[in-house]
């Protein structure tokens, strides 16, 4: 059994920066593709990053292209978001995800592993 553990969330001013961890346990780390995703209090939940076994391949929503950037390391089980300019449109739980596929997706549907997430607050 996977298990999926975010941390690094927290309240910051707009403008400031933010990195989100997730660490993985119990399965083969590297052969899963990984995924952020958040979700805002009234609204779905939306994906923001993905990215690939080796960490070459990478995938970003619109919104916070040239912001955010997903990274690996798969010797320490571990998926990283770094989060820089944020704004009050980017306060939300965020989720980390694993998913058992060969390319980056954006369906949530299609990730079988989750954390419990983090509270990510932007301040104006």
């Amino acid at each position: 059994q996977v298990q999926l553990v975010e941390s690094g969330g927290g309240l910051v001013q707009a403008g400031g920066s933010l990195r989100l961890s997730c660490a993985a346990s119990g399965g083969i780390f590297s052969s899963y593709v990984m995924g952020w995703f958040r979700q805002a209090p009234g609204k779905e939940r939306e994906f923001v990053a993905g990215i690939g076994w080796s960490g070459r391949n990478t995938a970003y929503a619109d919104s916070v292209k040239g912001r955010f950037t997903i990274s690996r390391d798969n010797i320490k089980s571990t998926v990283y978001l770094q989060m820089n300019s944020l704004n009050a449109e980017d306060t939300a739980v965020y989720y980390c995800a694993g998913a058992r596929l060969r390319t980056v997706v954006v369906a949530a549907s299609l990730y079988d592993y989750w954390g419990q997430g983090t509270q990510v607050t932007v301040s104006s």
